[in-house]
C-alpha cells in the first residue's frame, strides 16, 4: 500500500517524519498529474503548492484550523489530504468534486471560492467570528501574487492588520497568475527575491535598534524613525509591515523542513502574520515547468508528451482576437484590454503586433473597465475582452464609468452561457441580465463566426456608446444549410408564418433549429425568431411576435431580469394575448459537461420539443 492511500485526514500525517512527507509530497504529485491527465482542470498551480499544503496541513491539522484558499485552483492537495483522494477522479463531473473548494462539499472547506483576491477578506471575517464566538482554531489565508493584483486583496489586508490575535496570510509568489505577472506589485515581488541576505539583515538590526540605550523621548524617536527608515532601505517598501502585518519571507516554498518550522513559529504570534513564500508553478511535471501558462488550466492530455488528447478547432476566442487585428490594422485607435486573461480571451496576436495598444491589467477587472472609460473619453476605442463570469466584478464600474459617461467602450464577453466542468463560480449566465438593467447599452449575441464579426464592426463604427458582444466557449455551434449568418438584429428561419413561434439567442439557436425539425416532423408548425441583438429588443422583431398563437422563449442565461421577461413584458404592453412560455435559468448550475447542464436546464433541442408538444396541446 502506498503511504498515500494511507492518508484519511491530516491527522494521519502526524506520525511521519519529514523524509516520509517529503516521499508523499512525490506520491501527490503523481496523483494529480494522473488524474488531470484524464479530468482535465488546473495542473501548474497544483503542482507549485505541494509541500506547502502538506506543511500546513501538518502544522494545522483541525477542521477548525480553516484554511481559505484565494481563487481555489490550487488545492487539490488540500482535497487530496482531507478525505478526497478516492473520488479525485470524479473531480469536475457531474455529481463528482468540484474543482474548487467548495463549503458543501466539505467541512473541511471554510468557504466556497473560484474568483481572485477573495481570500483575505473572507478569511478576516472567519477568524472575526471565531474571535467573537470564542471558537478554538487558527485562520490563515492563501493568497498567489497574481490574486494580489486585484484591489479586493488590499482591502481585506488593510482591514486585516488591525486584527487583535493570530492571522496568517500566506503569500505564494511564483510570479505567475494564469498570464506573467504585470505591473508594480510584480515588480515589487521581485525586489523582495533578490534579497536573500534581507532576513538576517533585518534581524541584525533590528535587533541591535531595539537594544539602544535610549536618553529621553529625542532619541527614542530619533531610533523609532531609523529603524522606519532602515526598513525602507531593505524593502524598498514598507508595504506590509505599514499595513499592520509582522513580514517574513521570502521562504522556498518545496523547502519543506523550513516550511514546517516556519508555520510553527507563525503560529504562535498574538498579530497578523504575512509569509511570503516562493513556489515554482508545475514542478515536477517537465511539460508544466517549461510552460506553466499553457498548463495552468488543461483538458485530457497525454502525459508521456504532454499534448492534449483531443485537438481543439477554431474558437470564438480566437476568431475575436483575429478579427480585432483586421481592424487595428485599419484603425490606430483601437486598443485591447486584458485582466490577465491575454491568452484565454485570444489576444496573444494582438498583443505582438500592437503592443502599445496592448494593456494587461493584472487581476482587477474594475480598473480595466474604468481605464477603458478614460481612454474612450479621450478618442481611443478600447475593447476589453473577459470572461462573462468575471466581468461581473466590474459591475459598477460599467454603469459608473462607461455607461454613464456616454463614451464608447466594447465589452467582447467570453465564455458567455454555460462553460461546463468549472461549475457555480464560473458560469457565464448572468451579463444578459446585468446588462439589462443599464441605460444606454447594446448587448449583440453572436451564434456564429460571422455573425461574430458582423458584430465586432458594428461595435465599433455604428452602435453608440457601450456595446457588449458576448459568445459563448469553444467552436460554432451546428448551422442549418438553409441558414445564411449576418450581422442582422435578427432573423425568422423554418415555418413562416407558423401559430408557434420559438424564440433564442446565442448558441441555443442550433438546439432550436434541431428541434423545429423534430416538430415538423410530429405535427407541429413552429418558426424560430434568432435574435442577434438582444437589448435594445428591435421592434420589427416584436412585431414578428405579436400575432402568433404561442410563444416559447428559451434562454441560455438567468430568467429574473433576462432578455426573455423584458421580451414577454414588451409584449404584453403592445397587447399580445396569446400563450407565452419563458424557460430560463433560476439557480448556480452546478460543474458537469455544457450537453450535461443544457439537458438538466431543459434548454437543449429534446427539451424544447417536449415542453412546446406539452404546452402547445394544452
Amino acid at each position: 500500500m502506498s503511504m498515500l492511500e494511507q492518508i484519511h485526514s491530516p491527522a494521519d500525517l502526524q506520525g511521519l517524519s519529514v523524509q516520509q512527507l517529503q516521499a508523499l509530497c512525490g506520491e501527490i504529485r503523481q496523483r494529480i498529474i494522473t488524474t488531470v491527465s484524464h479530468t482535465g482542470g488546473h495542473l501548474a498551480s497544483n503542482l507549485g503548492t505541494v509541500e506547502l499544503t502538506v506543511a500546513l496541513r501538518y502544522v494545522f491539522p483541525s477542521v477548525q484550523d480553516e484554511i481559505v484558499w484565494d481563487v481555489g485552483h490550487q488545492a487539490y492537495t488540500h482535497k487530496i489530504l482531507t478525505g478526497r483522494n478516492a473520488a479525485l477522479p470524479s473531480m469536475r463531473s457531474r455529481g463528482g468534486l468540484s474543482g474548487f473548494p467548495n463549503r458543501h462539499e466539505s467541512p473541511w472547506d471554510p468557504f466556497t471560492v473560484g474568483h481572485a483576491s477573495t481570500s483575505i477578506s473572507a478569511a478576516l471575517g472567519i477568524a472575526q467570528a471565531k474571535l467573537l464566538k470564542g471558537e478554538p482554531g487558527a485562520v490563515i489565508a492563501v493568497i498567489g501574487d497574481g490574486a494580489l493584483t486585484g484591489g479586493l486583496a488590499y482591502e481585506g489586508l488593510n482591514n486585516a492588520g488591525r486584527f487583535p490575535k493570530n492571522f496568517i496570510v500566506i503569500l505564494n509568489d511564483n510570479s505567475m497568475s494564469i498570464s506573467r505577472n504585470v505591473g508594480g506589485i510584480a515588480r515589487y515581488l521581485a525586489q523582495m527575491r533578490t534579497k536573500p541576505s534581507y532576513r538576517k539583515a533585518k534581524t541584525d538590526i533590528e535587533s541591535l535598534l531595539s537594544h539602544a540605550p535610549l536618553v529621553g523621548a529625542p532619541l527614542s524617536k530619533l531610533v523609532k524613525n531609523t529603524k522606519t527608515a532602515i526598513r525602507s532601505i531593505l524593502y524598498n517598501s514598507t508595504l506590509f509591515e505599514d499595513m499592520g502585518f509582522f513580514y517574513y519571507g521570502p521562504f522556498d516554498g518545496h523547502d519543506l523542513p523550513t516550511l514546517l518550522e516556519v508555520l510553527r513559529n507563525a503560529r504562535t504570534i498574538d498579530h497578523p502574520v504575512l509569509l511570503h513564500v516562493v513556489t515554482e508553478k508545475g514542478r515536477g511535471y517537465t511539460y508544466a515547468e517549461q510552460n506553466p501558462g499553457a498548463f495552468h488550466g488543461v483538458s485530457q492530455f497525454d502525459i508521456a508528451t504532454g499534448e492534449p488528447a483531443h485537438k481543439g478547432g477554431e474558437t470564438f476566442s480566437g476568431m475575436f482576437g483575429d478579427c480585432l487585428c483586421r481592424f487595428a490594422e485599419q484603425d490606430p485607435g483601437i486598443c485591447a484590454i486584458s485582466a490577465a486573461m491575454k491568452t484565454g480571451t485570444g489576444l496573444q496576436k494582438f498583443s505582438r503586433a500592437f503592443p502599445r495598444r496592448f494593456f494587461d491589467t493584472g487581476i482587477a477587472e474594475e480598473h480595466a473597465v474604468t481605464f477603458a472609460g478614460g481612454l474612450a473619453s479621450h478618442g481611443m476605442r478600447p475593447v476589453f475582452a473577459v470572461y462573462s463570469t468575471f466581468l461581473q466584478r466590474g459591475y459598477d464600474q460599467i454603469i459608473h464609468d462607461t455607461a454613464l459617461q456616454g463614451v464608447k467602450v466594447v465589452f467582447a464577453v467570453d465564455r458567455a452561457g454555460i462553460v461546463g466542468e468549472d461549475g457555480e463560480t464560473h458560469q457565464g449566465v448572468f451579463d444578459a441580465a446585468f446588462f439589462n438593467a443599464i441605460p444606454g447599452v447594446t448587448v449583440l449575441s453572436p451564434c456564429y463566426f460571422e455573425e461574430l464579426y458582423q458584430d465586432l464592426r458594428r461595435a465599433l463604427y455604428e452602435l453608440p456608446g457601450v456595446v457588449a458582444v458576448r459568445y459563448p466557449r469553444g467552436g460554432q455551434p451546428f448551422c442549418p444549410a438553409q441558414f445564411q449568418p449576418s450581422g442582422a438584429d435578427w432573423a425568422l428561419y423554418g415555418e413562416a408564418g407558423a401559430p408557434v413561434l420559438l424564440i433564442t439567442y446565442g448558441r441555443l439557436f442550433a438546439q432550436a433549429c434541431r428541434a423545429q425539425e423534430r416538430l415538423l416532423h410530429e405535427g407541429v408548425r413552429a418558426e424560430i425568431l434568432k435574435l442577434n441583438q438582444i437589448k435594445p429588443l428591435p421592434a420589427a422583431a416584436l412585431d414578428a411576435a405579436q400575432n402568433r398563437q404561442a410563444v416559447f422563449f428559451f434562454e441560455e442565461g438567468m430568467r429574473c431580469g433576462g432578455v426573455g421577461e423584458h421580451f414577454a413584458a414588451s409584449l404584453l404592453e403592445r397587447g399580445f394575448h396569446g400563450k407565452f412560455f419563458l424557460q430560463a435559468i433560476d439557480r448556480f448550475v452546478p460543474h458537469e459537461t455544457v450537453a450535461q447542464a443544457l439537458a438538466d436546464l431543459k434548454l437543449d433541442s429534446s427539451a424544447m420539443v417536449q415542453i412546446i408538444k406539452t404546452e402547445w396541446g394544452k
